[in-house]
Formats: C-alpha cells, structure tokens, sequence
C-alpha cells in the first residue's frame, strides 16, 4: 500500500518543482506515495475567501482562521476510509513550536499509513486547530520562514526516499548520513588529483568498512554534534602532501 501524503496549504503551486522531479518523480510514478494537494484557502465560507484575520483580544499580525481548517480536514476525513489511529495516521502542524524534524522522525513517518501536512501562515493557526485537529506539531528548526510550504516538502522529501522500491540501491540507506547518529564517511571519485589534491593512499572499501564511523564521527564533531574521535580526514589529506 502506497503512503498518502495530504499538504493543506494556500500555495499549492510551489509543490509543483519539487514533486515532479527526481526522487519524488520517481516515488509517485511507481506508487510508492500517492500526494494530495488541497488549497484550504476554498473552504472559506466568505465571498473573498478569508483564511485569516486578527487575534481575539489584540495583539500584532494575523492568524489563520479555525473553520477552513476544519471543514477541509472534516471533508478529507470523510472521503478516506476507514480513518486510521496514530501512528499510522498523523494530523501534522508544521509549527516552530513542535518537535524537532530529524531522521529518526523521518523513519518513524515512513511507517505510517496516512500523514496529513497542515502548513501555517501569518502568525500562525488559531490554537483550536492544534487542540482539536492536529495529532502532533512538527519544526524544521530555531527559525523563521514565511509559511510551512518549504517545511512540507522536506518532510516529504526526507520520508518518501525512505520507501520500499523509491532509491536505486536501498544498501545505500543503511550507510548514509543520520542513520547510526553520525554522519556519512568522506568520498571520493575520479580523477585521483585536481589542482594538487589527491585521493588519499589506501583508501578503499575495506578501509571505508575500518574507519567510517572514527570519520563520520570527526565530521560530526566539526558540525557541532556528538560523535567518536579516530582518525580524521586532515591525516589522510596531510599523508598526501597537503595540510
């Protein structure tokens, strides 16, 4: 069966890059994923189609309106069945105030049934959407973008190449970046030198398989992350003639 992912947002046409191309292009083709993308913007009741308006009580900028909201999760509700329970069935805010996006989240979504991406705007929702519709909030990061359409398509992007059949080589998950908390070992292809930098002495398979996680754990280090220290690529580099 293939993950349904539903985007509610009010721009729907900046999907249309990202989902048909590359992985994502490929991950629909084969059924993997089927995405929706609904403009919550045409459940609003009013003739000019209002999805925002002042907070009750005061305060600056504008929020999203509960009762598009509402109406749209109602109706998608209604056309899919049977409704499923989480986790196989996720309402998901993409919200600053939400847990953080990583790809430990990134697998347990790729085992669910049905996710369902709520992107924000302005100040952000009414909180009834949160209390009432939303089975968890979801943030990228420490901070601010200009809605949640972004959001959602790295949340998609992140989950989908996750799936059975979407990746050329599925090995090549297994050794990637984040997997094991660390990042991936350096690489290296053709040509073995450009302007003096060579490719390190003895560095093959088997060393790979040897030192990855003494060097996706050095790289981890360097970015401000937990990780071991074993070798680091500067000794290979230094080995070279360089450094």
């Amino acid at each position: 069966m293939a993950l349904a992912i539903h985007v509610l947002t009010l721009f729907p046409n900046m999907f249309s890059g990202v989902l048909g191309e590359s992985m994502m292009k490929r991950a629909v083709e084969i059924g993997a994923v089927e995405i929706e993308l609904i403009d919550f913007r045409q459940y609003a009741k009013d003739r000019h189609r209002t999805v925002d308006d002042t907070p009750y009580g005061g305060g600056a900028g504008m929020l999203l309106k509960p009762e598009p909201l509402f109406d749209a999760i109602d109706d998608l509700r209604n056309r899919l069945h049977p409704r499923l329970e989480p986790p196989r069935e996720r309402v998901v805010l993409l919200s600053p105030s939400g847990r953080r996006f990583t790809q430990q989240v990134a697998e347990e979504y790729a085992q669910s049934n049905r996710i369902v991406l709520v992107c924000g705007h302005y100040e952000g929702f009414d909180d009834r959407v949160r209390q009432a519709l939303a089975t968890e909030e979801l943030s990228l990061g420490d901070f601010v973008m200009t809605g949640g359409e972004i959001a959602a398509m790295a949340v998609i992007d992140a989950v989908t190449r996750l799936l059975p059949g979407v990746l050329g080589n599925a090995a090549s998950l297994a050794d990637e970046s984040h997997v094991q908390g660390l990042l991936e070992y350096p690489q290296f292809t053709r040509p073995l030198s450009i302007e003096g930098w060579r490719y390190p002495r003895f560095w093959s398979r088997a060393t790979i398989s040897g030192s990855s996680n003494g060097e996706s754990g050095t790289l981890c280090i360097g970015r401000g992350n937990i990780g071991p220290i074993c070798c680091s690529m500067s000794i290979l580099l230094h080995a070279n003639g360089h450094g």
